[in-house]
Formats: structure tokens, sequence, C-alpha cells
């Protein structure tokens, strides 16, 4: 298994330009566009601190670091659409969306 410290960087760009994505930028946090949709994509370790803005956001983060992500991400209730991608051993990943909100099912 991946150190859990370590962000899961190579295996978010690889699994974005496998769907088709244009992947952009350096770091732990990039952009991933396909016709057009543009998603901010970060690559999260255990540590990651939620972002306040954005339209459509992506977390890629360890099997390990999903539930903790998942329960911050659920208590802050951003206003941006999200999405936690959990990579599992043997290289294969799950994806959470978020929850629909009281607003978006009216």
């Amino acid at each position: 298994m991946a150190p859990v410290n370590t962000p899961p960087v190579e295996q978010a760009r690889s699994i974005f330009s496998d769907l088709g994505y244009t992947v952009s930028g350096d770091g732990d946090e990039f952009r991933a566009e396909r016709k057009w949709r543009v998603v901010r994509v970060t690559a999260a370790s255990e540590s990651i601190e939620t972002p306040d803005d954005g339209e459509l956001r992506c977390f890629v983060t360890w099997e390990d670091c999903a539930p903790k992500l998942r329960r911050r991400l659920r208590r802050a209730d951003p206003d941006y659409e999200w999405a936690i991608i959990e990579i599992r051993d043997g290289g294969d990943y799950e994806v959470t969306r978020a929850p629909p909100s009281v607003q978006q099912a009216v």
C-alpha cells in the first residue's frame, strides 16, 4: 500500500487522462478539461483542507483517507459539486459523488 501521507498525484493524472480529459498544471492540484467541463482536481492525503470555492471539484485520495475526507466535505457542505475518487490496493478506484443538497433536490 502507498504511504497515506503522500498524495496520489500520478494516479489522479492517469485516471483523468484515461477518461479523455486534458490535464494541465503542476503539483497536487490541477485542471482536467473535456468539452465544456472543467474540473479542479486535488490529489489529497490525510491532511487536506477543503477549498471554499469552485464549480466542479474532484478529490483523489487513498482508500484509508476517503472516509475522513467524505465526512469533512459533507460537514462543510460547500457550494460546489464534488466527488471523491478513492484509490484502492492494486490500482482500482471507486467514485463517490456528493449527496444532493436540499437546494438541488427542490
